[in-house]
């Protein structure tokens, strides 16, 4: 008898503290959600925008399921709500590059980033219509979808990541298409058609290019892209970068004043040759239950061969060399588990594996805040709904996860 009293004392104690911790979470969401949405809201002329504005971001934090009009109306006002936010959404001119300026300054301000990632998102469509679907095969799923595919620009750290820009990748088959961009009212200086490559890093640009942010590496697994190609736009946008190539990526090894040594050879082989090199190094592997973890790093100066001009001087955009090559074992195995290229090159191979961890805290986040806030979840077929509605939806990830980095915060301390 005394136990079952001890035992349910202890369950009456635990429902309290759950209640307890549900009223402070909700507490500290609600602050940040004031504070971002006047913050980025305020470039709105109307009030009834700012208001409009502030109702779907609760809508997508507060509705279950998917984060659709109907469903997120349904929690305050009905048929009179959905037409609202419908047209706030598809039919409205609100700027959503400003909003998106102002939310990554938000960021950078209040979760001080360590790197923009780039990362990039499927979203499988059952129909032709929705802006920007066509049917390819994903090398990365090893299957051909029926599906939107994006760039997302996620303001990244240790504790948190947050989306802050995007770019819907559109194929010929809708820009050569005048009927279907005109039913999608995209826009004409979207031409022509750009490489999924330089969608990726036209997101990175546009973003740093309108407003008044720090200039963070840019991290970017491109093994589907062409190496030179990227790093050439990098340079060229003024952007310093981390990027992941494949093991087969041809590279040219250098020494301290540039001279080629050895030819081309591909980078696994260049860095299984420098096992010497190797050092331990500590990371985080963001999973569900972060883990610390121990790597072996080397980095080499390496090229990239063929510039694209002898004119260009080194480190200028057309240049391919003065780079580094970083290579990650884990397991003990015999060549490297990841290579990664980086103009990074007064970086420490522990603090660059740190950095290219970062992605893992991206792909963490966007399964468990950006899909449970419904950033897949648009189902109109116009260009600016696609991308007024994913700017809410990364507001909403933003107080997420500005609110629970500021709980896991307050608990340690």
């Amino acid at each position: 008898m005394q136990r079952q009293d001890t035992q349910r004392r202890d369950t009456q104690r635990q429902d309290v503290q759950r209640q307890v911790h549900a009223a402070d979470h909700a507490g500290v969401r609600e602050e940040v959600l004031t504070e971002l949405c006047s913050v980025l809201f305020a470039s709105l002329p109307r009030r009834d925008q700012r208001s409009r504005g502030v109702e779907y971001v609760r809508g997508l934090l507060a509705a279950e399921g998917r984060k659709s009009i109907r469903n997120m109306a349904a929690l305050t006002g009905g048929a009179t709500t959905e037409q609202g936010l419908h047209h706030f959404v598809s039919s409205s001119t609100w700027d959503w590059a400003q909003v998106r300026g102002r939310l990554a300054q938000y960021l950078a301000r209040v979760a001080l980033p360590r790197a923009w990632v780039v990362r990039p998102m499927i979203v499988p469509k059952a129909g032709e219509h929705s802006v920007g679907v066509d049917r390819r095969y994903f090398p990365a799923l090893g299957q051909v979808l029926n599906a939107q595919q994006a760039f997302g620009v996620w303001a990244a750290s240790d504790r948190m990541s947050s989306p802050v820009n995007w770019r819907l990748h559109l194929s010929g088959a809708w820009l050569d298409d005048g009927r279907r961009r005109t039913r999608a009212s995209i826009p004409e200086t979207l031409s022509p058609e750009e490489t999924l490559g330089e969608c990726a890093i036209e997101a990175c640009r546009e973003l740093l290019a309108g407003h008044r942010l720090p200039l963070l590496p840019v991290v970017l697994d491109a093994r589907e892209a062409e190496a030179a190609t990227t790093v050439r736009q990098l340079r060229a946008a003024g952007l310093p970068f981390l990027i992941r190539v494949n093991g087969t990526q041809l590279l040219t090894r250098a020494d301290a004043t540039a001279s080629v040594r050895g030819g081309e050879r591909p980078a696994h082989q260049i860095m299984g040759a420098a096992r010497e090199l190797r050092r331990q190094a500590v990371w985080t592997d963001h999973g569900a239950v972060p883990v610390t973890r121990t790597s072996l790093v080397a980095v080499l100066r390496v090229g990239l061969p063929g510039r694209s001009s002898r004119c260009d001087p080194p480190g200028q955009a057309g240049d391919l060399s003065g780079l580094l090559l970083l290579g990650e074992w884990r397991d003990g195995g015999r060549w490297p588990a990841a290579l990664w290229l980086t103009d990074l090159t007064g970086g420490r191979p522990g603090a660059l594996l740190r950095l290219s961890k970062l992605i893992g805290r991206v792909d963490r986040d966007c399964a468990e805040i950006a899909d449970q806030v419904g950033v897949r979840d648009y189902a109109g077929r116009s260009f600016g709904g696609w991308h007024r509605h994913i700017t809410l939806a990364s507001a909403a990830h933003a107080i997420t996860a500005v609110a629970g980095s500021a709980e896991r915060a307050s608990r340690a301390s």
